[in-house]
Parts: structure tokens; C-alpha cells; sequence
């Protein structure tokens, strides 16, 4: 069992990663600002721990990391992941937040700000391993010329500036935690589907495509949870 905290669980994809998680019987710790948005089926599951807050106030994230361990699961709190203090050990964070496809972002970065806030929360309970959402935005040496993904960042570049500007200052947060044991799931387009595999590689490699299902999204931060083989890495995710 992982325990798990979840930022960003509301929408379609942080949905897709809590359901992801509770398949793998992780203990779930979802943080966010309208938790009235969850499906009444995730707030009543023993596997969920559900905490009211918002990035802007660090004292709010600090309630994630010390959620109480559940009365289900008493001998949590003596192994391993759980706390002789009596509140659950976070070990993995795990995020959908990004700007929205649609609609006005606003400037000044919040969701790079907000992150902020979680890192530095996260060193007080020596909590190393993130695994976050990201875009073609984010630019990484390995990636290659691919015109598709050239055409869709020009896009959000030039019609969603605010976002595209957020998507990089997320990349720059993360570039500059050097002590953690981050990963930057970079995706494409998504489509709600639920068939098909994953690939992971860089833009231009020849194995990934301008498309990914949410569940399959999720599929890969769960994999990567157990392998931990894009340590510092900004893969690209895509159907195949």
C-alpha cells in the first residue's frame, strides 16, 4: 500500500488517477478547494481521505500531510507508511493541475506558486517523490522536431499565452528542486477512452502521438510509482 496525496483530483484526470490509485488499493489523500465536486462514491470510500484547502495557504496544504490515519486501517500508523505521531506518512504526490484547455487563465502563475507552497510543505515531512502533469510546453533536450506537437504548443502559445506561460513556470519550479525525486508527465491532446496502451519517449522519437486517454495518463503515474524510472525526466505520454 502507497499512500498517496492527490492535488488537482476535482476534474476528469484527477479523477482518472484517484480511481487509478484505489485499483491498486493505495490510501488516497485528496487536497482540494471545492471537494464537493468528487463524486459522492470517492467521498464515502474508506480508501479516501478527502481534505478542504487550497495552494495559496501553506498552513491549509499542511493538513494533506497530516491527515488522520483512518480508524479502517488502525495499524497504519506503526508501519511503514503510516505515523507513530497519528497521522498518515504521505510517500507519493501526485498531480492533475495545469490551466484550463478552455477558458481565461489567469497571469502570475498560481498553479507554479502553489507548487511552491506544496515543496516546501513537503520538505518539513521529508516527502521527496512527485509525479505531475505537464505539456509540450515544457521543453526538454531529448525531445526532437515534430510538427504536430510545434503546431499545438504554437497554439496555446499564441490563443492561451497566460497558460502557456503557467505550464513553464511549473517546468522552471520543478527544474530547480534538485532533492526531489520528481517526474514531469508530459501529455498531448487528451480523449476519453479506455482502450489502448501507453508509451512513454520524448517529442520526435517516432514512438509518441499527439493523443492520450485519462485513464491510461493515470495507468503510467501508477507504473512509474512502482518503477521509478523517470527520476528527473520529462517523459512524453501518448498512445500507442
Amino acid at each position: 500500500m502507497v499512500n498517496v496525496l492527490v492535488l488537482g483530483g476535482t476534474g476528469p484526470t484527477g479523477l482518472a488517477l484517484i480511481e487509478e490509485a484505489i485499483s491498486r488499493n493505495h490510501l488516497v489523500v485528496v487536497f482540494a478547494r471545492s471537494p464537493q465536486k468528487l463524486p459522492e462514491t470517492l467521498i464515502h470510500n474508506p480508501s479516501v481521505i478527502v481534505v478542504k484547502g487550497s495552494l495559496e495557504e501553506e498552513s491549509e496544504i499542511r493538513r494533506a500531510f497530516e491527515a488522520q490515519v483512518p480508524s479502517e486501517i488502525p495499524n497504519l500508523g506503526s508501519t511503514g507508511n503510516g505515523s507513530t505521531s497519528g497521522y498518515l506518512k504521505i510517500d507519493v504526490i501526485v498531480s492533475a493541475l495545469g490551466p484550463p484547455v478552455l477558458g481565461i487563465h489567469p497571469s502570475g502563475h498560481p498553479i507554479a506558486k502553489g507548487y511552491e507552497n506544496v515543496i516546501r510543505v513537503a520538505r518539513e515531512h521529508r516527502v521527496k517523490r512527485f509525479l505531475i502533469l505537464g505539456t509540450a510546453s515544457i521543453t526538454d533536450e531529448n525531445d526532437q522536431f515534430d510538427a504536430r506537437f510545434k503546431a499545438l504548443v504554437f497554439a496555446v502559445k499564441y490563443f492561451a499565452p497566460h497558460a502557456y506561460e503557467e505550464m513553464v513556470e511549473i517546468g522552471n519550479v520543478f527544474n530547480k528542486a534538485d532533492e526531489l525525486d520528481w517526474t514531469i508527465a508530459r501529455i498531448p491532446v487528451l480523449v476519453d477512452r479506455k482502450d489502448g496502451n501507453y508509451a512513454a519517449g520524448y517529442i520526435g522519437d517516432g514512438i509518441t502521438a499527439p493523443l492520450l486517454s485519462r485513464p491510461l495518463f493515470a495507468k503510467f503515474v501508477f507504473d512509474e510509482v512502482d518503477a521509478a524510472v523517470w527520476v528527473h525526466k520529462r517523459p512524453l505520454v501518448s498512445l500507442v
